[in-house]
């Protein structure tokens, strides 16, 4: 299956999932509001331009904010980690032309601790960010700080659960010319 089919695919099922499954779940506890879309971002391939890759998050977080009536709220989050997605993956990977050796981040193009601090790190970025528009101020710090470290929390687990379910086998490509 080529690689574009596989993202469209991916794409939809995502959108699929997150309006369809988690947002029918109810808010835990005022804190918790799973989200997993954002993970189609993570995925993406490595060799994705930095303005393609910025367009497909928008496009991502606005097709997602259509389904939620949440007006660009869903577009800036995604589109920001969309944006500063090229600078963590070069902070994590230190070997000079892994990142071209692999074709996407993964458990195995990265390693467990690289992916694992690349999925935090983005996933805690795009929860603070988006917990921050959604009151357009922090309100009561310690309320902001409470509903961001509980979403993270959920979002990592199912994240960790997703990879787990869905292992997706990195071919090492010998011809990198």
């Amino acid at each position: 299956m080529s690689e574009l089919l596989k993202n469209i695919i991916r794409f939809a099922l995502f959108i699929l999932v997150q309006v369809f499954v988690l947002y029918k779940i109810p808010p835990l506890h005022r804190f918790i509001t799973p989200y997993l879309y954002f993970l189609f971002i993570l995925w993406l391939p490595f060799n994705l331009p930095r303005f393609w890759l910025t367009f497909i998050g928008f496009i991502f977080g606005l097709t997602l904010d259509y389904f939620t009536y949440t007006p660009g709220l869903h577009a800036a989050a995604c589109t920001l980690i969309a944006y500063v997605r090229p600078f963590v993956v070069n902070r994590m990977i230190s070997q000079e032309g892994l990142e071209k050796n692999y074709a996407s981040p993964s458990i195995v193009s990265m390693g467990w601790a690289p992916y694992a601090i690349y999925v935090f790190v983005l996933t805690l970025l795009h929860h603070s960010y988006l917990v921050f528009l959604e009151w357009m101020s922090f309100g009561t710090f310690w309320f902001f700080l409470g509903k961001v470290t509980a979403t993270t929390a959920v979002s990592l687990l199912l994240i960790l659960v997703t990879e787990l379910l869905f292992f997706r086998k990195e071919k090492f490509r010998t011809n990198t010319a």
